[in-house]
């Protein structure tokens, strides 16, 4: 059997391809643009006829999950929230945050859950249904996926989302994929492809599912400045991580625009500002300690632009998290510089990426995994950049910098992991700084309306003792 007759006999229809899934089962949805969509749909179908079944997703992306609206049916967690999985949790049912290192994703997949398994531990392990010993079957797992069209050697591009996907595929009972030809063919890199010998079923998505088209985040006055502080340290050679948000592309569009050269790019999240960089010439990574010449990325969300220049396109290398996002890789690039945006930073430089209060908003993602291996890299540096203020629900001017994070916040970055923080009124290094100069530090970059309140705060938490006694 060729490789095409092996297709056409996995091919099935979505309806017979969920059909494998059973109450208590477990399925992994691909993460971002992977999230299947047609197969989402038939299993919504099924949600009279299923109990607890625990799906598995990360970023979520338009169009919004339909088996989101059967709760009784489906319980959905988000590794790395998004605006939309906040709208799930709000409007529709709850969304449930899996807090991991993002590095880490490949090994509890392959490793921790399997071994489990293996020993007879708890094969229910990741599943909200627990059955009783003598209960006849167990908890299948489940992947489902989009993928690129198979090509003539029997391989399926996994598109822009490479993250865990093989280590799913590997420790997975069931593999389904969704062909959907407009799926950019991503070069690796590596684990970038999936053979048919590992694919269970197939099933093909219409010819007008198009990837999510992210609207290009429109930067702030604050951005630019913040973006602009951060160039003073961005120079010929360095290699580049940017994270999400308006900010960070802004710093891209910058380099763009710049005198630089013969930059590098290592990052987890590809976006259009990389494209900006690469297609300037700034961006040619002949100076990298690794993959020189290439832009690796683990997973990209962005224009459609932006996926047309990934397709095919050699200068690009797709891998896992387990190799993008791992410090000791990071480590080894020299001139690493990391850009990442953070929602509150307190006195003691705790940083708060990811939730307001008790509210998830987003994720840890890749950010502490970056900022230790630009720890690790010679001459490398991790920026966390915020607007030094923001309006409230109530219409409230808050500064971002305060005394203690707000009740509940979790802490995404601790102290001492902490290298630079920016906002539009500057950029301080606290590494290695104690505490009163920590507290002083951050307080010159708050909002001027906000540094005496600031100062009385620090001087009750008893880290206040200014330099400057002029």
């Amino acid at each position: 059997m060729n490789y095409f007759q092996e297709y056409r006999s996995k091919l099935v229809s979505p309806e017979k391809a969920v059909s494998v899934v059973s109450s208590g089962d477990i399925v992994d949805y691909g993460f971002f643009n992977g999230k299947p969509v047609v197969l989402d749909k038939a299993l919504a179908a099924r949600a009279e006829e299923l109990r607890d079944v625990s799906v598995y997703t990360a970023v979520t992306v338009p169009p919004v999950p339909e088996i989101v609206n059967h709760p009784q049916s489906f319980c959905y967690i988000d590794w790395h929230w998004s605006k939309l999985t906040r709208m799930v949790n709000a409007f529709v049912q709850p969304a449930y945050y899996c807090p991991i290192l993002y590095h880490r994703g490949p090994f509890y997949l392959r490793e921790l859950i399997t071994q489990d398994s293996r020993e007879n531990l708890n094969r229910d392990y990741r599943s909200v249904y627990y059955r009783d010993s003598s209960a006849k079957g167990k908890t299948k797992w489940i992947t489902m996926i989009q993928t690129a069209p198979m090509d003539e050697k029997g391989y399926f591009n996994i598109g822009p989302q490479n993250s865990e996907t093989s280590a799913k595929v590997e420790s997975d009972d069931i593999v389904i994929v969704e062909v959907n030809p407009n799926t950019p063919v991503c070069l690796g890199g590596n684990e970038e492809s999936i053979h048919i010998s590992r694919v269970d079923y197939i099933v093909e998505a219409p010819a007008d599912q198009v990837l999510y088209d992210a609207p290009l985040p429109e930067p702030s006055e604050a951005d630019v400045k913040i973006a602009k502080h951060v160039m003073e340290y961005v120079y010929d050679g360095c290699c580049i991580q940017l994270g999400i948000g308006a900010m960070p592309n802004m710093v891209g569009r910058m380099i763009a625009e710049s005198d630089l050269k013969d930059l590098g790019g290592h990052t987890e999240m590809f976006v259009d500002a990389f494209v900006d960089m690469i297609e300037s010439g700034k961006m040619n990574g002949s100076k990298k300690s690794i993959d020189r010449f290439k832009c690796a990325y683990t997973f990209a969300i962005g224009s459609q632009r932006m996926y047309d220049f990934m397709h095919n396109n050699p200068s690009l290398a797709s891998y896992p998290v387990d190799y993008t996002n791992d410090p000791r890789i990071i480590g080894r690039i020299d001139d690493m510089v990391s850009i990442n945006n953070a929602i509150q930073v307190d006195l003691f430089s705790q940083v708060n990426a990811e939730s307001i209060g008790i509210d998830q908003v987003s994720g840890n993602g890749g950010m502490w995994d970056f900022i230790l291996g630009a720890q690790w890299s010679r001459r490398g540096k991790s920026f966390i950049c915020l607007s030094s203020t923001h309006t409230d629900a109530d219409g409230n001017i808050k500064s971002r910098i305060a005394p203690t994070l707000s009740p509940g916040s979790a802490v995404t970055i601790p102290r001492q992991m902490v290298d630079y923080i920016v906002t539009e009124y500057g950029a301080v290094k606290l590494i290695a700084c104690p505490t009163w100069m920590r507290a002083e530090k951050l307080i010159s970059i708050a909002h001027p309306d906000f540094r005496e309140e600031l100062i009385q705060e620090a001087e009750k938490l008893k880290i206040w003792r200014r330099s400057n006694k002029k």
